[in-house]
């Protein structure tokens, strides 16, 4: 990347890249969402995720949703090291597991972005997929309702991807951009969800693929490693910082993420004259 050999990055990235803003992963033991889901009373934890338990019963989910909603959280050093991809001209394409709109959120265009997983930008009613007003349904869901669809009197529910449920047709773009990636950074992310999971096995085999991670995920638990991948194991923040000043960007994201927050805080609270905001607490949610 510093020698400018690189040109057309891929990111794939999971929960783990969101940690750092205070939203809980699934998977990790005790504090990821899956683990804390008792209050819910549903038989298994991704049942809250599956298309067919919520149409017999979307009440858990929307309990969940409120928490879900983004607007409690902002965009963390890994995401704006990824924004730095991008405004460099290095970044081919993110491909995000994760709802919780940090990446639009700090900056990283929609033609840059694909999540894989669906958003909360929009809405549909789950049965005949006719499109909802999506403020209204958050609104209906933050007051402890279930939103209706008028054509069918089906639950509308957000747009985010449930176990049973296609994915959406932007991420089939993965076609065409993981054979042209030059390098493919895998980040924060269990890679245990298919078909998401799958894609990082389909870029060449000489494409350097680096795993910035806690653990050893996919691919990179088989040892001998393919000769092209490298892993840097442990806080994700940590090494994402590491990266950033071997290539020299340390300062550059650190000023670009505070003017950007800055002006994030200034458009979210237009009372405040002089710009600034005191409200950077990060509330508990989700991803």
């Amino acid at each position: 990347m510093k020698l400018g050999r690189v040109r057309n990055i891929v990111v794939v990235a999971g929960a783990g890249i969101s940690t750092g803003s205070g939203i809980p992963d699934f998977r990790t033991p005790g504090t990821g969402l899956y683990a804390n889901l008792a209050k819910y009373d549903i038989p298994y934890p991704e049942a809250i995720f599956n298309i067919d338990y919520f149409s017999d019963n979307p009440h858990p989910f929307f309990s969940l949703a409120k928490e879900l909603y983004p607007g409690h959280h902002r965009p963390n050093y890994v995401h704006y090291f990824i924004r730095m991809l991008h405004q460099k001209g290095l970044l081919l394409r993110m491909y995000t597991q994760n709802i919780d709109g940090l990446e639009k959120l700090c900056g990283i265009p929609d033609d840059k972005l694909v999540e894989a997983h669906g958003s909360f930008a929009t809405a549909a009613c789950h049965l005949c997929y006719t499109p909802y007003p999506a403020e209204e349904a958050k609104q209906a869901i933050m007051k402890g309702n279930v939103p209706i669809c008028t054509f069918c009197a089906g639950a509308v529910k957000p747009n985010v991807v449930f176990f049973g449920e296609d994915l959406p047709e932007k991420y089939f773009q993965h076609a065409e951009d993981f054979p042209k990636a030059d390098l493919l950074m895998i980040m924060g992310t269990s890679l245990k969800i298919e078909p998401f999971a799958s894609l990082v096995n389909t870029v060449k085999s000489t494409v350097p693929r680096l795993l910035l991670n806690r653990d050893p995920v996919g691919p990179f638990e088989r040892r001998p490693l393919r000769r092209a991948d490298y892993m840097e194991l442990g806080d994700l923040s940590d090494s994402v910082r590491k990266l950033a000043e071997i290539l020299g960007w340390h300062t550059e994201i650190q000023d670009l993420m505070n003017s950007h927050e800055n002006g994030l805080r200034s458009y979210t609270d237009p009372s405040n004259s002089s710009g600034e905001n005191s409200d950077s607490s990060e509330t508990d949610s989700m991803h």
